[in-house]
């Protein structure tokens, strides 16, 4: 095995990734890109669990504020999620990589029931394991399910993709062009100014549970690669700060 620095990860995407520039739910040609990028990890023989998030099918707050039950909306982003992970599941074998998606809510037909012991043994195996539907409960986002599922595999990092950012900064770069990168955060230093990493429930349970997160940038190709390769990219969130 090559000298990586990282040798299992969960990588957390949303759900807007998949669906690129395009106005269609799933943008194939971004779907197949983030699938290369994926492949690109495999060969040095890390481990991968994947996360989706389903904003890209499901805008779950718009229609809490129109007035829908949250939990009935909430369980239709789950479901989101998972169409997501089959297209993901698609792509992946479509590079030649081995894959399960693993869903919260059983489902029988179209993915196995996400089981902990079985995913760390898909892992082992050298498969790609995609995990749907959140936590299976409602008022969790996927970002508190990538945190959960990090611990319970033992990851040792959580790869948090953006949207064309490269990293936290101290406001939205693409509105704030004096916005500031951060190369290295404290879990408290991101809760108090409320940098944008994740939520806030998902940041905590990180924190207490001492798991890292890198925050880069899902569009440069190769940039999986070179974190877990060892390189810093991005900003990383840890107990340390700055490195």
């Amino acid at each position: 095995m090559d000298k990586a620095k990282y040798h299992r990860v969960l990588i957390k995407f949303s759900g807007e990734a998949l669906a690129g520039n395009q106005s269609e739910s799933i943008d194939a040609a971004m779907l197949d890109f983030l699938a290369e990028e994926i492949e690109k990890v495999t060969r040095h023989q890390i481990e991968i669990a994947v996360v989706l998030g389903g904003g890209n099918i499901w805008r779950g707050n718009r229609s809490i504020d129109r007035g829908m039950d949250t939990a009935q909306s909430h369980y239709m982003g789950m479901l989101a999620t998972i169409i997501n992970a089959l297209a993901m599941q698609d792509a992946l074998e479509r590079q030649g990589i081995h894959t399960r998606a693993m869903t919260a809510i059983k489902m029988d037909e179209v993915a196995e029931p996400y089981i902990r012991r079985r995913a760390a043994r898909h892992l082992e195996k050298g498969r790609v394991i995609i995990l749907a539907a959140g936590t299976g409960n409602p008022y969790f986002t996927t970002d508190s399910a990538a945190a959960l599922r990090a611990a319970e595999i033992h990851a040792d990092v959580i790869l948090m993709a953006k949207n064309g950012v490269d990293g936290v900064y101290t406001a939205d770069p693409r509105r704030d062009p004096t916005a500031e990168r951060f190369d290295y955060l404290t879990y408290m230093e991101a809760l108090r100014q409320g940098l944008a990493v994740m939520d806030s429930t998902a940041l905590t349970f990180c924190m207490d549970n001492n798991i890292p997160i890198v925050v880069f940038n899902a569009m440069e190709a190769g940039t999986i690669e070179r974190i877990v390769m060892g390189e810093h990219v991005g900003t990383l969130v840890s107990n340390v700060g700055v490195g």
